[in-house]
């Protein structure tokens, strides 16, 4: 018998707080150590969340010693450079395109493997779909375990898939600050659209 699962509620006004409305994207951090169990959780939270066929192409290259750093670093726009080196940890968010090896595992329900295999620009679209939605769901679970964020896609892709994911079919999509953040350099908070600006139920 499955155990029993309570109605979803919507969370408190303390929660949407830290994940959304008064989160921020931040261009500098305390000096202050990010723990690898943080790391670790919010992975394991940002997991979770769907993807098509739980392809979870989603693959991390956490940055924090000096040696990495000093691998990256050239490869940042050059607007981001100063503020990558000086953050606590980066993380190299990438997509992996040979997800479908893994979906006899991930998705056992169906032959989803078939889906992709042979079909190299179906399966990379679909690698990168569902990889950047798998990093908005990082970004939300690193404010969930307390951390704050600063994601970039001001980069050399190529320069980083050379230095970080060489040899494997893992390409780079997003880079991520990660840190306590500094809200003494921030610019005011950008306007957002109003719903019927970019929604409308029919």
């Amino acid at each position: 018998m499955n155990a029993h699962v309570s109605e979803p509620k919507m969370v408190d006004a303390a929660a949407l707080a830290q994940l959304f409305t008064e989160a921020r994207t931040h261009n500098g951090f305390l000096d202050k150590p990010v723990s690898e169990e943080l790391l670790k959780k919010a992975v394991d939270l940002a997991k979770m969340g769907p993807t098509s066929a739980n392809q979870s192409p989603m693959r991390i290259v956490f940055v924090k010693s000096a040696d990495a750093k000093a691998k990256l670093l050239p490869a940042m726009g050059e607007g981001n450079r100063a503020k990558t080196g000086a953050a606590p940890v980066v993380a190299i968010v990438g997509y992996d395109e040979k997800f479908y090896d893994h979906l006899p595992f991930l998705f056992p329900h169906a032959d989803a493997k078939a889906w992709f295999s042979g079909n190299e620009a179906f399966a990379n679209r679909a690698a990168f779909q569902n990889g950047t939605l798998q990093v908005a769901y990082l970004i939300l679970a690193l404010r969930a375990v307390g951390l704050d964020t600063g994601p970039m896609t001001g980069f050399d892709n190529s320069a980083v898939d050379a230095a970080f994911f060489a040899g494997t079919a893992v390409k780079s999509n997003v880079i991520i600050n990660i840190g306590y953040g500094d809200g003494s350099n921030m610019f005011p908070r950008s306007p957002r659209f109003a719903f019927d600006q970019i929604a409308k139920i029919v």
